[in-house]
């Protein structure tokens, strides 16, 4: 659905001026200030980019339903990353991409994620770290939905490794593997 494997996560102006000069349509908004949003979500829009945002990694914003209606009707963002599950209820509700993200530390929370995201349902799981690539499969048939996988992907043979085992893309701040794929 989404036509590329990996997708940019952008954390500086450096990096998004990087990515608006590329061939990708879809990038990451991360760990910038809620004051600076509209105007990089209207520089993406300028240059026919999809935007997602990861509202947990923006300063100033409440990473809640009502930070993910700002998001989507002020800033007409195309979908939203986030581990609350109201911000992925809110996402579908209003037609945008919601991107359900957990953090896989024990066999414990692969089983509590795995409950939400069956009842949850959302369009992506996003899982990290990317060394629990092993995983994907598992997840994939559970949820009955794509994964992206993010988090300490730093080469080419990991991101290598997370394709062949189902990953649909990466998420990742590695400017080198953003057009490796």
């Amino acid at each position: 659905m989404l036509g590329q494997r990996i997708i940019p996560a952008i954390h500086n102006h450096k990096r998004l001026n990087s990515f608006l000069k590329s061939n990708l349509k879809y990038g990451i908004l991360m760990n910038f200030q809620l004051a600076q949003l509209e105007e990089l979500v209207k520089a993406m829009k300028k240059y026919n980019k999809k935007v997602l945002v990861h509202s947990e990694l923006i300063k100033g914003l409440s990473s809640d339903e009502y930070g993910a209606i700002y998001l989507i009707q002020s800033l007409n963002v195309d979908g939203i990353i986030s581990s609350k599950t109201k911000v992925i209820e809110v996402c579908k509700k209003r037609n945008v991409i919601g991107v359900y993200r957990f953090f896989l530390k024990d066999s414990l929370s692969l089983s509590q994620s795995i409950s939400i995201g069956q009842k949850l349902r959302p369009d992506f799981v996003e899982i990290l770290p990317s060394h629990c690539y092993n995983l994907i499969g598992e997840i994939k048939q559970k949820l009955s939905c794509e994964v992206l996988v993010g988090g300490l992907v730093k080469d080419y043979e990991l991101a290598q490794k997370c394709f062949d085992h189902g990953a649909l893309a990466l998420t990742t701040s590695s400017e080198d593997l953003w057009y490796s794929f």
